[in-house]
């Protein structure tokens, strides 16, 4: 079986966390006992200190304070009144970063994310290191992909608009990914060749 991450990956800079999460396998435990897997296809990140896109640069609150806590922890807000979003926190504690988990293999947008992972509010605060609900497993790492700036934040202003940190598997390995996700189906390990040619990367605010 694929190891679950440990707390070193999720304890670094979000910048450095979110492009390394494409590629990487969301385990979802549902109540049926079914385990549904789901690669990471599409992230943004969020660095609270200063950061007017992030929810935390306001600050402390009810809402936002798990995002506070050490990484490796999940962050789960509503939208639209039916809509959970799945955030990985990332980080020290007090630097409230998060990865916004937009997109997985055959699913985009971060609501249809929450609704095929059957997210609610009891989310908020998990522990991805322990739960026996939800985890994320390595894979083999993603060099090639995309970044542009995050969507639907232009409350935010500049410079944080432009941002590039906004991470996008390329086509041609989400492809690979969805011919062979019937491995993950089977409970059987992620495996394929990826090129080895650079890749494309955020500039650090």
């Amino acid at each position: 079986m694929a190891e679950r991450l440990d707390k070193s990956f999720f304890m670094r800079d979000v910048l450095e966390v979110a492009p390394e999460m494409l590629g990487k396998i969301i385990v979802r435990k549902f109540e049926d006992n079914h385990l549904g897997k789901f690669v990471i296809t599409e992230v943004e990140a969020y660095i609270g200190n200063g950061d007017l896109a992030c929810h935390a640069s306001k600050g402390k609150t009810k809402r936002t304070e798990v995002m506070f806590r050490e990484g490796g922890l999940v962050y789960v807000y509503l939208i639209y009144g039916m809509y959970w979003m799945l955030n990985i926190v990332t980080g020290k504690k007090n630097e409230a970063e998060a990865v916004l988990i937009r997109g997985v293999q055959e699913i985009s947008g971060p609501g249809r994310v929450g609704k095929a992972l059957q997210l609610d509010k009891s989310f908020y605060g998990e522990n991805l290191l322990t739960s026996e609900k939800i985890w994320i497993e390595n894979a083999n790492p993603v060099v090639k992909f995309e970044t542009s700036p995050r969507i639907g934040i232009n409350y935010a202003g500049e410079p944080w608009v432009s941002k590039p940190w906004r991470f996008v598997m390329l086509n041609d390995l989400k492809s690979k990914i969805n011919i062979l996700s019937l491995f993950l189906e089977g409970n059987q390990n992620l495996s394929y060749n990826q090129s080895k040619t650079t890749a494309e990367t955020a500039t650090p605010a």
